[in-house]
């Protein structure tokens, strides 16, 4: 069977051959890592040789990274973790985070966004002015890239003004680790959410990375074993830490030649572009070199996808998608772009399988897509 045209690689990306190879070693252990003995200990090695490669990735301490079953465990964590019977947490979030971050903790208060989907840090700092005097603590979470638009934020600028208001910062970078360079400490970000099949590895790995000189403490969302010095209950995925470790190493090493996909991405672009009505969502601001989310004016998003799935490609809308149902893009809404525009809007995002004729049979099937509705908009077919 031919393989589809795979550019869907922010939904997952392909698991990259030494993080299998790692991934079945793991599976050969017997050892619980929490045991003693020498099978424990085989096992424990493995588990802490892994927390080093994903402590090096983003410029973090190997005692820094708490392993998750992925992103959206870890973004919840950041956020209800800090939450105590005593105090109530504030949370300020960015109008186009995750849903597992703006769904973490009720009441949470959005930052707007511009037309590019960039936070408005004027608006970031009236919010947290008005905590001033306040008992309990203020968290922000602002992701590093979007996983609809690619669009990056500008962290360091949020971290330092969270730091006048002593506020505590947590960062989704799951989208942009492995894609740019990424340092935890020089943005001045207090927590950080990873996922493995982001970048190379397996799905059910991710992690949090928690600055030691993040003051708040942070509790465990699950009760049972001290694993994880407390903040994760439960024996270790082995082998999903194991292949997170070898895909940080691997996503550490390949980093710069990641950048080579912004000439495929633009030349997708400024293909389509030559359509009457393309409309590239974020083109203005700062991008993951790999991501695109445009319109195809006129043709629902879902029917789309399923024109270029025929056509052995497979992509996905620009709106959030589960379970299979395609809902309203928030990040798009939050952008100010109209409902009839962003529900024609698909995302395709490039990933390091992808090859220039991937990026030749996308463009052959984009024309014949838009020649088809075309015709059908003008009567021409049924």
């Amino acid at each position: 069977m031919e393989l589809p045209v795979y550019m869907d690689h922010n939904a997952t990306t392909a698991l990259r051959p030494v993080v299998r190879d790692a991934v079945v070693r793991a599976l050969g252990l017997t050892g619980n890592a929490s045991s003693v003995h020498g099978a424990g200990r085989t096992a424990r090695k493995v588990i802490e040789d892994a927390r080093d490669q994903v402590a090096a990735l983003v410029g973090a301490k190997a005692s820094e990274v708490v392993f998750t079953s992925g992103g959206t465990e870890a973004n919840n964590l950041a956020i209800r973790g800090l939450e105590t019977d005593s105090t109530r947490l504030r949370v300020l979030a960015s109008a186009v985070e995750h849903v597992s971050v703006l769904k973490a903790a009720p009441n949470v208060e959005v930052i707007a966004v511009d037309a590019q989907g960039v936070v408005d840090l004027a608006a970031l700092d009236a919010m947290l002015a008005e905590s001033a005097g306040g008992t309990g603590p203020v968290l922000v979470s602002v992701m590093l890239a979007n996983n609809e638009t690619g669009v990056l934020q500008p962290v360091a600028e949020v971290c330092a003004i969270a730091e006048t208001h002593g506020a505590i910062v947590h960062c989704d970078a799951i989208q942009a680790v492995g894609k740019i360079p990424v340092d935890m400490a020089a943005l001045g970000v207090h927590m950080m959410s990873l996922s493995a099949h982001k970048f190379g590895g397996p799905a059910g790995a991710g992690a949090l990375v928690v600055a030691e000189n993040s003051a708040q403490p942070l509790s465990g969302l699950a009760l049972g074993g001290g694993q994880e010095r407390g903040r994760r209950a439960g024996s270790e995925n082995l082998p999903g830490i194991a292949g997170f470790g070898v895909a940080a190493e691997e996503a550490l090493k390949n980093v710069s030649n990641f950048a080579h996909l912004a000439v495929w991405r633009d030349r997708i672009e400024q293909g389509l572009g030559r359509h009457s009505g393309v409309c590239v969502f974020g083109a203005d601001a700062p991008r993951l070199c790999n991501t695109s989310c445009l319109t195809m004016p006129g043709v629902a998003a879902e029917r789309q996808i399923i024109a270029f799935d025929l056509a052995g490609i497979a992509l996905s809308a620009g709106s959030a998608c589960s379970s299979g149902k395609v809902e309203p893009s928030h990040v798009l809404a939050a952008m100010g772009v109209a409902a009839v525009e962003a529900d024609t809007a698909i995302r395709i995002s490039l990933g390091w399988t992808t090859t220039e004729q991937d990026v030749d049979a996308f463009l052959a099937a984009w024309a014949g897509i838009f020649e088809r509705a075309g015709a059908i908009k003008d009567g021409k077919a049924a």
